[in-house]
């Protein structure tokens, strides 16, 4: 009994065994073979009739699953004629238009997409793919305002095209929907939280909505960036100049200036940002420095020339440069050095100063051998020009402190109005040259 198990066993191993051996291995590139066939048959139909459907539909598969747009372009360009002109049936003119639309949107054809796919959304309104691909030709298109509804319909009708996010969050973010782009841009990053691009945007559209603090830790994170790095170093230091953290401005924007990837537009608006914080550093040779690197690629970018000019001079004359930007307390004691120059062979008592955030006021009596008098002096810091009502305001408190003349210093110049205004009142204008050659007088 055993020996006849035995047997049987042995017997059903050499079935197996020979099933096996009798299984051919399938021939590698067995594919790409279907696919040339595929090609050989349809273009001998085609030769025959280059409008066979019969030849054109299987060619046109085989195009589109390869990526051949251009070829696959030209095949559904013929079948959406052919269906319009038949309308037997033969030819799927939904599919045909749907197509059409993808490859020439692979080919930025965009005129040519948009056609095809509005074709194919006006087929099934609701189906993913045509109002997916119309969002991306629209999205191209730069009309966003069109392509936000169209991703959306596609999410809809495939809520699993978590891709859809990322882009539905750029067109909101550049059509400057900052609030709307923000929970895109979170989903984005929930399904890649290595998505810079949407980090990035995320953080500037937070910025633009108001939430700055936010923002700058997502800039600080991303300054070592080698492709969102200048950009965050922009903003971050735009941020930091403009909360008076001028140290903090300065490390951003030179760390920017550091990437050798930096596009031109980014570099140049780091170097004036750069240029800017110096000056208020009083680091005046750097910020001269930067300013005139910025004309040399660009001779007439922003107010670089008034700047070159305007720190040129503060350069060559110290008092002038602690006049328009040194400290409260060196403005304050040079203005009183102002006053003793001005009336070098006099006494001058102060008796009151009043610092406000666009001028200082100091009160002074002046004695001299034969006369005496109360004198309001005003210093403006400004370099721009300074109009009537400024001086109109001045005449009044003149009045108020009882001061029998006064005198309004600028380092910029006064208006046509203001001084026609002091004409018969006891006000003399000082204006920036004058104010240099006492300036030049004084010793710090």
């Amino acid at each position: 009994m055993s020996f006849l198990i035995a047997a049987v066993i042995m017997i059903a191993l050499c079935a197996v065994l020979t099933l096996f051996m009798g299984k051919k291995e399938p021939k590698k590139g067995s594919g790409t073979k279907n696919k040339a066939q595929i090609i050989k048959e349809a273009n001998k139909r085609l030769a025959k009739n280059p409008h066979d459907p019969l030849g054109l539909i299987p060619l046109g598969e085989v195009y589109f699953e390869s990526q051949l747009w251009d070829k696959a372009f030209t095949v559904y360009s013929d079948l959406v004629k052919l269906a319009l002109a038949n309308k037997d049936g033969t030819i799927d003119l939904y599919n045909s238009f749907l197509r059409q639309g993808i490859t020439a949107l692979k080919l930025d054809k965009l005129p040519e997409a948009t056609q095809s796919l509005i074709n194919a959304t006006k087929m099934n309104s609701i189906a993913f793919e045509p109002n997916y691909y119309l969002g991306q030709t629209m999205s191209k298109l730069e009309q966003y305002d069109k392509a936000i509804p169209l991703f959306k319909k596609a999410l809809l009708a495939k809520p699993e095209a978590s891709e859809i996010y990322m882009q539905l969050g750029l067109c909101y973010y550049k059509a400057r929907k900052y609030r709307d782009s923000l929970p895109c841009f979170k989903k984005a990053l929930d399904e890649d939280p290595g998505n810079k691009e949407a980090l990035f945007n995320m953080a500037d559209a937070m910025s633009n909505e108001g939430h700055p603090e936010k923002a700058i830790k997502v800039f600080m994170h991303l300054r070592a960036d080698p492709v969102y790095g200048p950009r965050s170093c922009l903003q971050a230091g735009q941020y930091h100049a403009k909360i008076s953290d001028s140290n903090s401005a300065i490390q951003d924007f030179e760390i920017g200036l550091k990437h050798e990837s930096t596009p031109p537009e980014i570099k140049i608006e780091l170097e004036y940002n750069l240029a800017r914080c110096y000056f208020e550093k009083n680091m005046i040779q750097k910020g001269l420095m930067m300013c005139k690197s910025i004309r040399a690629k660009n001779a007439n970018y922003k107010d670089v020339n008034t700047l070159i000019s305007r720190y040129q001079e503060l350069n060559q004359n110290s008092n002038l440069q602690i006049y328009v930007s040194a400290n409260s307390s060196d403005f304050v004691t040079l203005c009183r050095k102002f006053i003793m120059t001005k009336y070098k062979n006099s006494t001058v008592k102060i008796q009151s100063i009043d610092v406000d955030v666009l001028y200082t006021d100091i009160l002074s009596e002046i004695y001299s051998s034969k006369w005496e008098d109360v004198a309001l002096f005003r210093f403006f810091r400004t370099t721009g020009a300074t109009g009537e009502i400024y001086v109109r305001e001045f005449h009044g408190h003149m009045s108020d402190v009882k001061a029998a003349r006064g005198f309004c210093i600028s380092a910029g110049t006064f208006t046509e109005e203001a001084r026609k205004y002091i004409e018969g009142r006891p006000i003399d204008l000082i204006e920036k040259n004058e104010l240099t050659k006492i300036l030049k007088q004084i010793t710090i």
